[in-house]
């Protein structure tokens, strides 16, 4: 395991050499992927998407490179880049995809030789399903206006005994600042430019998803929760939230779209030696993304190089942690990561 000095170094070091590269919107239109001509390139907050009518597997399934960058975006605003984040999220999603992929099903192509810091994610191209599915099982302080912390703020301002958040009836008086929940509750989010939380009625009544779909997502992401939670308790670790994305396969069945339980997309409580929360400056010492929220003091902020790099040791600290295995980064430059990666993918999955 790398200790926070060599963790320190390794990010002084390298960090500004690894975030080095073209977009693969660049490295397309300059040659180096010649197979990927004409294929359509969806730009994303911390991925960029790559599929088109001739990506298709020997089987004839569809497919849908995800490539994973460096950047990161809080309360829907690009923040700049961190230094190793997309090897690290790379790293963190497939620990965990290995641990619920039976149970939330997977999009996953598997390449013989694909390395897991592999920031090129081979999958098959769904028919997403226009919703995040978001888990909770504690009212974790946070600024973003989907929490259901700020829905309780308000509910309190404006003097309510009880509040309705997705759908769950809750009495405001009871809930506490990081506090634990009565159980883990489903709180879906719209995936729109501003993601609003809504009760899951309003997904089936405007034709989002069917009834069953959403009893599928909500049902196997619950228990892909208790084996994540049960995963962590071992590693002194709470799950406290997180979100999926869900699509439709071309066997009609629906399975995990995106990233699974990664620092991005959950918040991870440390656990004293009590069992009890760890806290630091009263606040859970946390891995989660959140650390980045909290340095945020504008609304157009970047942020800056002392900034990323300190984000970065936070990021690799908490895969150490998740995995219990030390991070081995790919110094490769970052160009020649995804051209050769691609390249394995595509010579791999392709029909002709």
């Amino acid at each position: 395991m790398l200790n926070e000095q060599e963790i320190r170094e390794l990010v002084a070091t390298h960090g500004v050499a690894v975030n080095e590269g073209r977009p693969v919107r660049q490295l397309i239109e300059d040659g180096e992927l010649p197979r990927l001509e004409g294929c359509t390139v969806l730009e994303g907050k911390v991925s960029d998407s790559v599929f088109g009518d001739e990506l298709q597997t020997t089987s004839g399934r569809a497919i849908r490179l995800m490539f994973r960058n460096n950047r990161i975006s809080t309360h829907d605003v690009n923040r700049g880049a961190i230094p190793f984040k997309d090897q690290v999220l790379a790293l963190n999603h497939d620990h965990m995809h290995q641990l619920v992929k039976h149970v939330m099903g997977s999009s996953q192509f598997d390449v013989d030789g694909l390395a897991a810091t592999s920031t090129v994610i081979p999958a098959e191209n769904l028919n997403l399903l226009m919703v995040e599915n978001v888990l909770r099982l504690f009212m974790a302080e946070s600024s973003t206006s989907t929490s259901l912390y700020q829905h309780w703020l308000a509910a309190k301002a404006d003097g309510q005994s009880t509040m309705n958040y997705a759908g769950h009836a809750l009495d405001v008086g009871t809930l506490v600042p990081n506090g634990r929940l009565p159980y883990v509750m489903d709180t879906p989010s719209t995936k729109e430019e501003v993601d609003h939380t809504i009760d899951p009625d309003y997904l089936i009544q405007n034709g989002v998803c069917t009834d069953g779909q959403y009893a599928q997502i909500r049902n196997a992401s619950l228990m892909a929760y208790g084996i994540v939670t049960q995963y962590l308790a071992q590693k002194g670790m709470v799950l406290v939230d997180t979100k999926t994305e869900h699509g439709v396969n071309a066997d009609g069945h629906i399975v995990s779209a995106d990233e699974l339980y990664t620092m991005d997309s959950s918040r991870f409580w440390r656990l004293g030696d009590d069992g009890e929360l760890l806290t630091r400056d009263g606040k859970p010492v946390s891995f989660s993304k959140e650390f980045a929220r909290g340095m945020v003091k504008e609304s157009g902020q970047q942020f800056s190089e002392e900034q990323t790099n300190e984000i970065a040791v936070r990021y690799i600290q908490g895969l150490q942690h998740l995995t219990s295995e030390a991070f081995a980064p790919d110094l490769r430059s970052r160009d020649q990561r995804i051209v050769e990666s691609t390249n394995l993918i595509l010579d791999s999955l392709l029909s002709s």
